[in-house]
């Protein structure tokens, strides 16, 4: 098994993976459908509309956060995923069945994008602290960033057929179909092996989300990922917005967009690819993919045809997912165990939650300016991100010379004793310490993850 695939020598991950890869194809499928609905059946190309049912799908997770991650550590997470993929397959029974009886309305999609993101929010943390129960502990990032590619890959199928559908059969059987996917799902997490599940240690205290929120502002690193994740997943992810409005601008179709997406996930592939490779996730990477972002954005907001548009969302897609992955991974490596699901729900509610604050923006300056200003909107963010990680570099007092060199430098992202002692204090566990600045788990034999959109 190469370094990049070592995680698929775990049964359980193989199982989780091919399950995930069927799901998420759906999954891009519905989302290319839903948002064409919105902005060409329900609206006339209303991209303030469209925005602002992103804003609904992914603001429960920053609503519900002190539920969701409490859910997340509480009870087991097969369990949670298998209620919350279930409720996910009916929802898209439901919106399929009014689109093909002519009888969706907005504010019916209004309130069904809430509903998804209801349910996404207990969804996303689960499965995100999921892949500490079935790989080992070194192989987390590697995991992390599989999953992240079984996720681009389906980016890059699903939106293309999801496109091509629309023009075939109608919006409506995408959603059907997409219900089906959802027993891809249900059936890996069933045919999971139990037994070899890492043991969760418990949290013994009663803090809460207030002990999560406490863990991740006690650290400076995580405090710079998670302010460059929550800027560039409010003005930077808003492709649903950027893509359909361009298209529309370029003169192309339902299907002209499905490929646009599709090619965003050839770069994000790459990207999630080449995180696999890495033996750990490092901070330093999240900030220069924040800057690469930035520039990738200006770069196709000036492009004058479709094809160069498209070609340049390759590198979009690949900075952002080198980031989001990135950021992913150093986020579960670092944290304690007994408060991964609390911490995760903290960062998913940031990239889900950042969207209500940034897509309306992102809508109202494509309808007032065109689409190329807000993307470069979204570039700025990147820009802004960028130059708040540098910032942490050079003021953090981590940045040193290299001891076999007068003029490399090296940045120490180890964390502080004094925070790594609090922790062995709080938790009762054997713990081993890396020196990426974690806390984390004993070696175990077993671990799993899954993405959201």
């Amino acid at each position: 098994m190469t370094a990049m695939f070592r995680s698929f020598a775990n049964i359980n991950y193989r199982i989780w993976f091919a399950g995930a890869l069927v799901s998420n194809i759906g999954g891009w499928m519905q989302a290319t459908a839903q948002d064409w609905v919105v902005l060409t059946e329900l609206t006339d190309n209303d991209a303030a509309a469209m925005g602002f049912t992103m804003a609904l799908q992914f603001g429960p997770p920053l609503v519900l956060v002190s539920l969701t991650g409490w859910v997340a550590d509480r009870f087991e997470r097969r369990r949670i995923l298998l209620a919350t993929q279930t409720s996910l397959l009916l929802l898209a029974i439901a919106v399929g069945v009014l689109l093909l009886n002519d009888v969706m309305t907005l504010p019916m999609m209004f309130g069904f994008a809430a509903a998804f993101g209801v349910v996404n929010a207990f969804d996303a943390p689960a499965r995100q602290a999921f892949v500490s129960d079935m790989v080992s502990s070194g192989d987390t990032s590697n995991a992390v960033a599989l999953n992240s590619a079984s996720f681009n890959l389906a980016r890059m199928i699903g939106p293309a057929v999801g496109g091509l559908l629309i023009v075939a059969i109608g919006s409506g059987w995408v959603f059907i179909a997409n219900a089906v996917t959802f027993l891809a799902m249900l059936v890996a997490l069933l045919m999971l092996r139990t037994g070899q599940l890492a043991p969760r240690p418990k949290n013994r205290r009663t803090g809460g989300l207030a002990e999560g929120f406490r863990y991740v502002w006690g650290r400076s690193d995580l405090r710079v990922v998670f302010v460059t994740v929550f800027l560039i997943g409010a003005f930077g992810m808003n492709f649903p917005i950027f893509a359909s409005t361009m298209a529309l601008e370029f003169g192309a179709g339902a299907d002209g967009y499905g490929i646009l997406s599709s090619v965003l996930a050839i770069g994000s592939l790459a990207g999630a690819l080449l995180a696999a490779r890495r033996d750990r996730a490092r901070v330093r990477v999240v900030i220069f993919a924040a800057g690469g972002f930035g520039i990738a954005a200006f770069v196709s907001a000036a492009m004058p045809t479709y094809v160069s548009y498209a070609v340049t969302l390759t590198f979009t897609g690949f900075m952002i997912v080198t980031l989001l992955t990135t950021a992913n991974g150093y986020v579960q490596m670092t944290t304690a165990p007994a408060l991964r699901g609390r911490v995760l729900a903290l960062y998913m509610a940031v990239i889900m939650g950042s969207t209500p604050v940034g897509a309306p923006i992102a809508g109202w300056v494509a309808d007032t300016f065109g689409p190329r200003s807000a993307i470069m909107l979204g570039g700025t963010a990147g820009f802004v991100a960028c130059a708040i990680g540098a910032i942490w570099v050079f003021t953090s007092g981590r940045l040193h010379r290299a001891e076999n060199s007068r003029f490399l430098m090296t940045l120490d992202e180890t964390r502080p004793l004094d925070v790594i002692e609090a922790d062995v204090v709080r938790r009762p566990e054997p713990v081993e310490f890396s020196d990426e600045a974690a806390v984390t788990t004993p070696i175990r034999t077993t671990k799993g993850d899954g993405s959201v959109r």
